[in-house]
């Protein structure tokens, strides 16, 4: 049990970036629905993306853990640029 939260407590830093960037492939998957993607397709590639990007994350946490204020910081800029993006894009109707 103690390794568990060992662990855990390595990524408790980038908790903010798990919560948004999840929000972030919602929004993104709901827009493409909404465009007509076909959503086996879709959950498909989500699966992909998901997968690649847990192994970077659980590599590169061991590196980026210095910079974890500066990756916190423009992952959300990131992620709020992106997901104000896609929300126009879905109000315009594009």
């Amino acid at each position: 049990m103690k390794m568990v939260i060992d662990v855990l407590e390595q990524y408790l830093p980038f908790a903010g970036l798990i919560i948004f960037g999840n929000i972030e492939n919602l929004v993104l998957s709901s827009q493409g629905v909404v465009a007509g993607v076909n959503p086996l397709k879709l959950g498909i590639a989500s699966i992909i993306a998901v997968t690649f990007w847990l192994t970077i994350g659980t590599i590169g946490t061991q590196v980026a853990l210095q910079y974890v204020h500066f990756i916190d910081f423009f992952g959300g800029l990131v992620i709020f640029i992106l997901g104000a993006q896609a929300m126009l894009n879905s109000i315009r109707g594009t």
